[in-house]
């Protein structure tokens, strides 16, 4: 099964968590500046939210993806203050007729003293034992 890892990371969050998990994946994850170069069959897409939404990078690299490019999107990232960016990066995805996997994985990202001190080292493992369940 051929995977890929885009991410954008603004505070270091969702680089942190991908750097945990390349091993387990088996590939080297990119920041969403990296288009997809061959079709996979799943791609981990990571995101955080600031001022309560999922950076524009993020939504152009969705544009920039089809059906025929990618088979099934697991998202994932981390917060402060709203719940989850997922949602947000799952309706860009469904709108472009690409199949998200209904697990996601969202953990706290500190913004100043809000959450601080995660994604901690908790948060880290129950991500790489997520990223294990959907591989």
């Amino acid at each position: 099964m051929k995977t890929a890892i885009r991410y954008y990371s603004k505070f270091g969050h969702t680089k942190q968590m991908v750097e945990a998990v390349k091993d387990i994946v088996g590939c080297e994850p990119q920041t969403v500046d990296t288009p997809l170069q061959e079709p996979v069959d799943m791609l981990l897409l990571g995101a955080g939210v600031f001022l309560g939404k999922v950076d524009g990078s993020v939504m152009r690299f969705i544009e920039s993806l089809t059906p025929d490019k990618v088979k099934r999107v697991v998202c994932f990232g981390s917060c402060a203050i709203i719940k989850s960016p997922v949602p947000q990066m799952r309706k860009a995805l469904e709108a472009r007729g690409i199949t998200v996997d209904e697990r996601e994985f969202t953990c706290p990202g500190a913004m100043g003293p809000i959450k601080a001190g995660h994604p901690d080292k908790k948060d880290i493992e129950n991500f790489s034992q997520f990223v294990k369940k959907v591989l």
